[in-house]
């Protein structure tokens, strides 16, 4: 009887946990800068550099970003498009990179997707928050160095 109790409560705590799980991220697995309103902090990043220096930057931020691998950038058009791998199951999510002049600021919006699943469980923003972070460490020591 005992058993049986025990059982049931943890099937129960497994379903609720899973239930929780779904409803804490929103059942997307696309987020682009300014595009997503589940997101709406993420939001494309300003910076007064110049954008080959943005560029670098960039470049260097993808390098240093763990589980990513860079496939392709084109400095002429200011695109970079990278792959990040998720650190449990290894999913791989495609990432693009725009670094764009903008008047007198150099803008850099990102887009990450997954390959896999209709949800991502916040790995894309997870994505986008942590280049953001590195890029702007990147463009810091840049400039301390310029």
């Amino acid at each position: 009887m005992v058993r049986g109790v025990t059982i049931v409560v943890i099937a129960g705590a497994v379903v609720l946990g899973a239930v929780v799980l779904l409803t804490a991220w929103p059942l997307i697995n696309v987020v682009e800068t300014g595009t997503t309103p589940e997101y709406p902090d993420i939001q494309p990043r300003s910076y007064r550099e110049e954008v080959s220096q943005v560029f670098d930057a960039a470049l260097h931020a993808v390098d240093r970003m763990p589980r990513w691998s860079l496939v392709v950038y084109q400095p002429e058009s200011g695109e970079i498009k990278a792959e990040a791998r998720s650190l449990v199951l290894r999913f791989v999510d495609d990432v693009v990179i725009r670094v764009r002049p903008l008047g007198v600021s150099t803008v850099v919006s990102v887009r990450s997707a997954s390959r896999v699943g209709r949800g991502d469980f916040g790995q894309n923003a997870r994505n986008i928050r942590a280049f953001f972070q590195e890029l702007d460490r990147q463009v810091e020591r840049a400039m301390r160095h310029a």
